[in-house]
């Protein structure tokens, strides 16, 4: 197999039609061998159904149904482990990212890069608070990240086998593709494009899940949060002593001494706060580290119609 698709589904009954028939119209003018793998995270919807009609009409089209909804970046990586080809494409289902500059990205692989990432000039149809909310993450990450994770990228890319057999032994529970690749390193570009809007349907990436994205990237790749919980701890020990000189010297040196409340429920408060930051930060890392000592599946199938390894020996 030359190509898979991978392609995660989440309530998106208005798009598939027009996504596959986008897709099957570029891949036959690539002229390559593909596999279409749909993966279905728990839709409510029409979405099962409609991969079911395409995968009777088409022996390429695999699918792969989630037993719930497990999230986006677990539905990729179903997709990943489960593929064949020798280059991967990730794409979301929404048609925003255009099927039609797969050929680019496969071509620009050809050229000996291992991984091809899309990178957004645009991106239309989207809030001015959804777009300044992700420039200012991917300007953070990227600050505070000890590699390089491309800036206004998504999970649209084009990938090796070779990067695909790399995150098969990155087993963590809170995945974050894009960073995970760049992590792996290897030759990397990138193709330009502008981002259209949704095509059909709404969105399945609400702001809470943003954040908990935003959080499995900053606590996957970057200890920064816990060097400044350390940082503000010192620098209030350092206040709090500083304030401590100052009373003693009001009381004992000056005798011009005012017991009050405010003064003591400010820094009461103040250290609170802080104190309860920094355990935040901590437990943040204590239960991504819980949830991979569990060993738990990342993902389970109830129902797919690609064959396991021991029945493609068979064939």
């Amino acid at each position: 197999m030359d190509l898979s698709v991978i392609i995660p589904i989440y309530n998106e009954e208005a798009n598939i039609p027009t996504l596959y028939s986008r897709l099957r119209g570029v891949i036959d003018q690539m002229g390559v061998s593909c596999e279409y793998i749909f993966i279905n995270d728990g839709s409510r919807d029409r979405s099962l159904a409609l991969i079911h009609e395409l995968a009777t009409a088409h022996h390429d089209v695999r699918y792969i149904d989630f037993s719930r909804n497990f999230g986006h970046q677990i539905a990729v990586t179903a997709g990943l482990d489960l593929s064949t080809g020798q280059a991967v494409a990730i794409i979301d289902a929404d048609l925003q990212d255009p099927p039609e500059l797969i050929p680019e990205l496969y071509r620009k692989m050809q050229d000996g890069y291992e991984v091809v990432y899309a990178k957004r000039r645009r991106r239309e149809g989207e809030s001015a608070m959804k777009l300044f909310t992700a420039k200012l993450f991917y300007r953070i990450l990227a600050s505070i990240t000890n590699i390089s994770i491309p800036v206004d990228t998504g999970d649209f890319r084009i990938i090796s086998r070779k990067v695909v057999h790399a995150l098969k032994q990155m087993p963590e529970q809170n995945k974050f593709l894009r960073g995970q690749i760049s992590w792996i390193g290897y030759r990397q570009t990138y193709v330009e494009y502008d981002r259209a809007q949704r095509a059909g349907g709404e969105t399945g990436y609400t702001y809470r899940k943003m954040i908990k994205l935003a959080l499995d990237g900053i606590t996957a790749f970057s200890d920064v949060p816990l060097k400044a919980a350390t940082i503000m701890g010192f620098t209030v020990s350092g206040i709090a002593f500083l304030v401590l000189l100052y009373t003693l010297f009001e009381r004992f040196i000056t005798r011009d001494y005012q017991p009050g409340w405010a003064s003591l429920m400010v820094s009461i408060l103040f250290l609170g706060g802080v104190q309860l930051i920094a355990v935040g930060i901590i437990g943040e890392y204590l239960s991504r580290l819980s949830a991979n000592v569990r060993h738990r599946p990342l993902y389970i199938i109830s129902e797919t119609n690609i064959p396991t390894t021991a029945e493609r020996e068979l064939r």
